[in-house]
């Protein structure tokens, strides 16, 4: 819902949501979409090379700055051991791909995107716990100088956030530092532990 609430895909009922203090319905929708990037739990794929798929979050990047984005990302390793490196078509969806390959190649498009404004839902589920790892490394270092809205199930992940915010059936039910929220002894400490 927030993150949907942030790209404007519907606008709230009461209250505002605000992006450096302004109301966001003040933005043009197209201006305020290409400040946000998304990385969606399942990642969304096309049927075409994997240099494309990056470069669809920015469709006139330069081979280096796709490039750059796969490293940066994790990517570039496992990109460049494909039978055709960066111009080996992914099937559908990225169906030859493995669910961490498809995570990396999703970071990287968002990474070369480069908007103020990241969002992560869920981007370790399925994930064995070694992948997991590497994917969680990666989307931080895509997060690095912009607001990230991690939106997880995954705990240990939101407990390294600046602020988190735990979310009930009516709407937020306690937000803070994770070391805080902890110590409260609250819903996040008993989801915690």
């Amino acid at each position: 819902t927030i993150a949907k609430l942030l790209l404007r895909f519907y606008d709230p009922v009461s209250g505002s949501v605000q992006v450096d203090g302004t109301d966001i319905r003040r933005f043009k929708l197209a201006s305020l979409r290409e400040q946000v990037a998304v990385v969606l739990q399942e990642s969304v794929l096309f049927a075409t090379t994997v240099r494309d798929n990056i470069a669809y979050g920015k469709l006139d990047a330069s081979d280096e700055e796709v490039f750059a984005a796969a490293v940066e990302a994790g990517a570039d390793a496992f990109i460049r051991a494909l039978p055709e490196g960066y111009d080996t078509v992914v099937g559908e969806r990225g169906a030859t791909l493995s669910g961490g390959q498809r995570q990396r190649i999703a970071i990287a498009r968002a990474i070369l995107r480069d908007a103020s404004i990241l969002i992560l839902d869920e981007p370790l589920t399925g994930l064995d716990e070694r992948t997991a790892r590497e994917v969680a490394e990666s989307l931080r270092r895509a997060a690095r100088g912009r607001t990230t809205i991690l939106i997880t199930h995954r705990l240990t992940l939101a407990a390294a956030a600046d602020r988190v915010l735990v979310l009930g059936d009516m709407g937020i039910v306690e937000q803070g530092h994770a070391v805080e929220l902890q110590a409260k002894g609250g819903a996040f400490a008993t989801l915690f532990a």
